[in-house]
């Protein structure tokens, strides 16, 4: 046999190797997308319950630094990329019990709008004054994702992120819309003033406008926020009120806490008549006004004579109105209501809940979702119906504007109650679905930068915790641990001024929408002409 050897001859192709320039170029090209992911994640941080709101600023000015001189095409995945690091983390409670499927659905849809506000910045991002513009295109994303779709979801607005910072009295100047602006126009303003420093040094020439325009865009929005303080006061203008808030606490935690609808309602009432027992013993201040949270009476105490004596005790024995929250069935409607129970002549008034969530108390695209997932219509089995007035309760005298759980997130739910009299909020929620997560101290931070929108006592009960009661500043002066029963007894001021924010409305958020088109109108046109100069 005669064996062949056969040799590499050096005109045989090398493999491939990637060099260190390739490798180097390859890491280059991911660094855009890292830092946009990275400075999402950055803006998570900044939420509570940490109380590291200045890390908002940094996750800016990263931002911008991503974004600026992109094609929009890139800017849209970027954009989507930041998205994603802020939503994915500060929305994972969205998947306690049910699993990940819905969360990360949730994220899917609502990091579009984020993405498509990327876009808009890298659009304006050559135009003299771009972090205006820039900021006035993240509120308008805020806006439109806070209104579509299902009537919107404005969880993780910038602003309630702000609960604990320095930007905070800014929320009674404009609300969140302004709020949110200036800490984003903040944090792109700061990036913008580096670049420009950065440049100056590198080529010995400073572009003077466009870096005074650069600071001014940084600095102002520092000097407004204590200037707007004047606007928030803890003076009482209506007298005051002893508000007792109550918590009852939750056989166990989860979706199945519904099961044990008796026992919350126990609960709640064997709470209240513990605090009547410390009022006469003279422990405790009597109160002028009892708060219940949330589904602290899922059995309707309008057709079961039990539940209704078992509210009518607990209201006796406090010898005060109660704000109870209830699940009732009234002409074919179901509905989430609070229902004002006072001690001598039972329920008096009722308020319907109006602002009703999509997937947990109504189901849309109900074939479709069934469709998918059978289990999903068999928990929400029949849809909740939305109220259509404003609930303000007359409670010993005290105007208490009613704000239910989920509506705290949206603008307008708050603001009426407070133009149909509102003297103080009550935010009562449930909770217990959600367990330990961070939706608790995200929805409390809520509610401590409505206080200051409006200034507006604000108290908080929960059925499973956080319960608190928040001053018109912001402050959270009372509040109690989680899976606890607990009450909170706290003299409060009533007060009947409205701020900027209260009056204005809308206004503002339209203004800086307004604002934002105007930015990629002009960025559009720009760029227009300058194609057009290069065809000639």
């Amino acid at each position: 046999m005669t064996v062949t050897a056969t040799s590499v001859g050096a005109s045989d192709p090398m493999p491939p190797q990637t060099t260190p320039s390739a490798r180097g170029a390859r890491l280059v090209r991911l660094l855009p997308a890292a830092a946009a992911a990275l400075s999402g994640v950055l803006l998570y941080v900044s939420f509570p319950p940490r109380t590291l709101w200045w890390l908002a600023l940094p996750a800016f000015a990263v931002f911008g630094w991503v974004l600026r001189g992109r094609s929009w095409k890139a800017a849209l995945g970027l954009g989507y990329l930041f998205g994603l690091g802020f939503l994915l983390p500060l929305l994972v409670w969205t998947g306690v019990e049910v699993g990940p499927g819905p969360w990360i659905a949730l994220v899917v849809i609502e990091a579009l709008f984020v993405a498509l506000a990327g876009a808009g910045v890298a659009a304006v991002s050559k135009l003299p004054g771009w972090p205006v513009w820039a900021a006035a295109l993240w509120i308008a994303g805020e806006a439109a994702r806070a209104r579509v779709p299902f009537s919107g979801f404005p969880w993780g607005k910038v602003a309630f992120g702000q609960a604990d910072g320095f930007f905070l009295p800014l929320a009674a100047l404009g609300g969140t819309p302004v709020l949110g602006f200036a800490v984003a126009l903040c944090g792109f303003g700061l990036y913008e003033t580096v670049r420009l420093a950065v440049r100056a040094r590198r080529t010995g020439t400073l572009l003077r406008p466009a870096a005074a325009v650069a600071v001014l865009c940084a600095v102002v929005p520092v000097g407004a926020a204590p200037a707007s303080r004047v606007l928030v006061s803890d003076r009482a203008e209506a007298g005051t009120a002893t508000v007792a808030v109550i918590q009852g606490n939750v056989p166990r935690l989860g979706l199945d806490f519904n099961a044990q609808r008796r026992a919350v309602l126990d609960h709640h009432a064997r709470e209240t008549e513990r605090l009547a027992a410390e009022v006469a013993a003279g422990r405790a201040e009597r109160p002028d006004v009892v708060l219940w949270p949330e589904n602290s009476s899922d059995i309707d105490p309008f057709v079961n004579d039990d539940a209704r004596d078992v509210i009518d005790r607990a209201a006796k024995a406090i010898d005060a109105p109660i704000s109870v929250g209830g699940v009732v069935s009234r002409d074919g409607r179901l509905l989430n209501e609070q229902i004002l129970w006072d001690p001598a002549k039972g329920p008096v008034d009722t308020y319907d809940k109006r602002q009703i969530q999509p997937f947990g108390e109504y189901l849309p695209l109900r074939s479709l979702v069934g469709a998918i997932n059978e289990e999903w219509t068999s928990m929400v089995r029949q849809d909740f119906s939305r109220g259509d007035e404003p609930g303000v309760f007359r409670m010993n005298g005290a105007g208490v504007g009613l704000v239910t759980c989920y509506e705290a997130a949206f603008d307008w739910a708050v603001r009426d109650t407070v133009t149909a009299g509102a003297q103080l909020i009550s935010v009562p929620s449930n909770n217990a679905t959600f367990g330990r997560s961070e939706m608790t101290y995200q929805q409390l931070a809520m509610s401590r930068v409505r206080a200051v929108e409006h200034s507006r006592a604000v108290t908080v009960p929960v059925t499973s915790g956080v319960s608190a009661v928040i001053m018109p500043d912001g402050r959270v002066t009372q509040r109690t641990g989680m899976f606890v029963a607990d009450s909170l007894v706290q003299e409060v001021p009533l007060r009947s001024s409205q701020t900027p924010a209260t009056r204005l409305g809308v206004l503002p958020e339209v203004l800086l929408v307004l604002v934002a088109a105007g930015g990629v109108g002009w960025a559009v046109a720009t760029g227009a002409r300058a194609r057009r100069g290069g065809d000639a």
